[in-house]
């Protein structure tokens, strides 16, 4: 993925609507790449969701920590300085989280299609 600077117009956006809605996940809930698509409007881009949420620690206030794959693993811990940051920042959420994955996920899933409706 090239630097979030040099980008389209057009990926700037989708970025950006992501970003708005992931601020809305609440304090411990989480949310899947494919899910956050499907309320955009566009189910086959949760890759580029993934994109938007490795360009989202150059943003404020995006809690990129509260996304992950539709299994619930911590997939794009990677991109987290250190790496086990994510799983930390879960776990002061309430969240337990046990190789990588979280427990009991659908008790702390939050569908945004559902939560926000038309976004």
């Amino acid at each position: 993925m090239k630097n979030f600077d040099t980008v389209s117009e057009q990926t700037k956006d989708f970025f950006q609507r992501v970003f708005e809605i992931t601020r809305l996940i609440p304090e411990g809930r989480v949310t899947s790449y494919g899910s956050i698509a499907k309320a955009l409007g566009t189910a086959k881009s949760s890759r580029m969701v993934g994109w938007a949420m490795n360009a989202s620690h150059k943003e404020k206030g995006i809690p990129a920590h509260r996304v992950v794959n539709r299994n619930g693993m911590l997939t794009g811990k990677m991109h987290f300085s250190p790496p086990e940051s994510m799983q930390d920042q879960l776990e002061k959420e309430g969240i337990v989280v046990v190789d990588d994955k979280i427990v009991d996920f659908k008790k702390h899933y939050w569908d945004p299609q559902i939560e926000l409706g038309d976004f």
